[in-house]
């Protein structure tokens, strides 16, 4: 049963991951520029989560603030930061995401204090259920829901609808997408909402779980996505799906064999560079040599 648990841990942290990497992901497949900056949308998220939560009392009215914050701050990201640079080379976007992460880090600091935010009122994060001897929160369970309906939802938009359809086509051949009418500003537009607020999710559902949210609650999941996208495969969502969950059930089961030399996000790195070197192309990618 312990090793059942860990595995509950490891799935749930996966999912958290999942949802947080999948916004780089859809970025990086449509402008190829590794968004540094989407931690401090995931930090956003959280923050107003809990304060949304605190001032209404409503948990599920703090979620409803953060998915509606978010997607705004990230077209903000992408109109005044990364399109006016988006004639440079990738690397000179990049520098700015990372600018821009630490700019809202400081601001959040400064902002909130640098101990942080809390729930008044969370009794959702110490319900908990009893499984055959298996203990389950509340927390882990909106983790792993929230990641399959939001992969299932990405799926059938991306797969059912004309906008996804097109949205899919503009990633993949964006010269042939444009030559059918497809507008690939409103498709850049519609993937850091989506992207945002998936994050957002991610980083409401972080802060119940911790009943905590600091100015550096994206920085090491920041580095974590980068190192998940490559893993996964540059620009794949699926790979990202995989990713994600590997690195989950590492760090989890990793705690418990290495726990004593290595803390949890040192696993999660190690185990990164150690698949990296194996499979260089990452899951879902091919060799070229």
């Amino acid at each position: 049963m312990y090793y059942i648990d860990l595995a509950v841990t490891g799935i749930s942290f996966g999912c958290m991951y999942a949802m947080m990497s999948v916004g780089l992901t859809l970025v990086y497949g449509l402008l190829r520029i590794l968004h540094v900056a989407h931690a401090a949308v995931f930090a956003l998220g959280a923050y107003a989560t809990v304060l949304a939560a605190n001032a209404t009392g409503s948990l599920a009215l703090g979620f409803l603030a953060a998915i509606i914050v978010t997607p705004l701050f990230g077209m903000a990201i992408y109109r005044l930061l990364y399109e006016p640079l988006l004639g440079f080379r990738p690397d000179v976007p990049m520098i700015a995401s990372v600018g821009l992460l630490v700019l809202m880090q400081d601001a959040f600091r400064i902002v909130f204090g640098e101990q942080g935010v809390t729930f008044r009122r969370n009794a959702f994060s110490f319900t908990t259920f009893d499984f055959h001897g298996v203990t389950v929160s509340a927390v882990q369970i909106a983790l792993v829901a929230a990641a399959a309906v939001v992969f299932l939802a990405l799926h059938l938009f991306t797969t059912r609808t004309r906008i996804g359809v097109g949205w899919r086509a503009t990633v993949s051949r964006p010269r042939i997408a444009a030559s059918f009418g497809i507008d690939p500003i409103k498709v850049r537009y519609l993937n850091f909402a989506i992207g945002s607020a998936l994050a957002a999710i991610a980083g409401g559902l972080v802060a119940l779980l911790n009943n905590l949210v600091d100015p550096a609650i994206g920085f090491v999941v920041s580095y974590k996505a980068l190192a998940i996208i490559v893993l996964g495969g540059l620009g794949s969502v699926r790979g990202t799906l995989v990713a994600s969950l590997v690195l989950g059930l590492v760090e989890a089961y990793g705690t418990i064999f290495i726990g004593a030399w290595l803390d949890r996000d040192a696993i999660a790195f190690l185990a990164l560079i150690i698949l990296l070197m194996i499979r260089p192309q990452g899951f879902t990618g091919a060799r070229t040599a």
